[in-house]
């Protein structure tokens, strides 16, 4: 699945594509099991070859009988069919998997990436710098002009916004980034072709026309109230940073908060009069580390120091990838948190002075560091 279309990447490779989709639509399978076979097995392709055996010890029987009997299951057919097309009735229209070269970076590096995402509009924009704001759904007049203005700020210095699409904050930045005519990405809790709120629903087409709505969930979800913290993840999991515009306490956007410091990423939060309930969450926020700004000039100048490290990565070591195939495979499989040696013999296959040897070579080329425990990507 390589080039430079997304679409291109994904019609001639529906075979491909629909080994991925065969997994993603087993009721009861979930991206957390999901990530645990692509861990343990490496592919799709990989886990409908294993044996019944192999799959026992990572499933429940129930879901390794639906993976062996996945041809059969009319469920699973009509979703398939339902999505082949919607991919082919649009050239906006896009899904983008794991082991796509337009997959987000950024957000794979997340300990739970999701297996899939449906893309409508531009998917080049998911690889652009981002910055995620967040906020209440029912804000004041004044929170509304400073989440639009600092939309339209941060798009004119080339950053793309992204937010929730909600009503209140989200959508307040999402409309000032598409005042500055820059590029925004919406993220929803349900399908992509299931728009919510409904009086958002011109808001994503823009969006559309001008970046890109994402999800991770199937075709035709309907949004729930489990499904907005796995959103939230994504928000934060794409961005640079999080700006929290105006939050109460119980707000969703605190959930943002929390799975962007989770992320590393940075986390402002704007302040505002004690004597307004709705502020509270930033305040806390606040109190808890988070940054606080008062405007964009001063997100940017915190951001100056993240970016300007990336850049001196970048400059330092130009397309630096490992020197061969075996390199590339272990470093696949070693994740961000610990991975024991133990465990990684497991997954790679390799006999253990074979591994040893290849970690080794990893970790002086930089790539992975030894830790308590095992190792680590870098």
């Amino acid at each position: 699945m390589n080039g430079d279309s997304p679409h291109s990447q994904a019609t001639p490779h529906w075979q491909q594509l629909k080994h991925w989709l065969q997994l993603f639509h087993i009721p009861g399978l979930g991206p957390t099991r999901y990530q645990k076979l692509l861990t343990a097995l490496g592919s799709p392709e990989q886990i409908f070859a294993a044996s019944t055996a192999q799959l026992k010890t990572l499933l429940p029987e129930s879901l390794v009988k639906a993976i062996t009997l996945v041809e059969r299951n009319t469920f699973v057919n009509a979703a398939l069919e339902n999505t082949r097309r919607w991919l082919e009735s649009s050239e906006h229209h896009h899904i983008l998997t794991l082991d796509n070269s337009l997959y987000p970076s950024f957000l794979k590096m997340i300990h739970d990436p999701p297996p899939i995402l449906f893309v409508d509009g531009d998917a080049h924009v998911l690889s652009n710098r981002q910055m995620a704001i967040v906020g209440s759904r029912k804000p004041s007049y004044a929170a509304v002009e400073v989440a639009r203005r600092t939309g339209t700020e941060l798009a004119e210095q080339g950053l793309t916004v992204t937010s929730g699409l909600a009503l209140g904050i989200d959508g307040a930045a999402h409309q000032g980034a598409l005042q500055a005519e820059g590029p925004t990405v919406a993220v929803l809790a349900g399908g992509v072709d299931c728009v919510y709120p409904h009086r958002h629903r011109p808001l994503a087409k823009a969006i559309t026309e001008h970046g890109a709505v994402v999800s991770e969930f199937a075709l035709g979800t309907q949004p729930k109230s489990g499904h907005f913290p796995r959103r939230n993840r994504i928000i934060s999991g794409l961005s640079v940073g999080v700006l929290v515009v105006e939050a109460a306490i119980a707000s969703g956007s605190l959930v943002t908060a929390r799975c962007a410091l989770e992320q590393g990423r940075e986390v402002f939060a704007m302040p505002g009069s004690v004597n307004n309930p709705g502020v509270r969450g930033c305040h806390k926020l606040i109190r808890e580390g988070a940054c606080l700004v008062e405007n964009t000039a001063q997100i940017l100048e915190e951001l100056s120091g993240v970016i300007s490290a990336e850049k001196r990565l970048q400059t330092a070591f130009p397309e630096l990838q490992p020197e061969c195939p075996e390199q590339q495979k272990v470093l696949e499989l070693i994740g961000f948190e610990t991975c024991h040696h133990d465990e990684l013999i497991l997954r790679s296959g390799m006999e253990s002075h074979t591994l040893s040897e290849v970690l080794l070579h990893l970790e002086l080329g930089g790539f992975v560091k030894t830790v308590a425990g095992g190792f680590a990507r870098v």
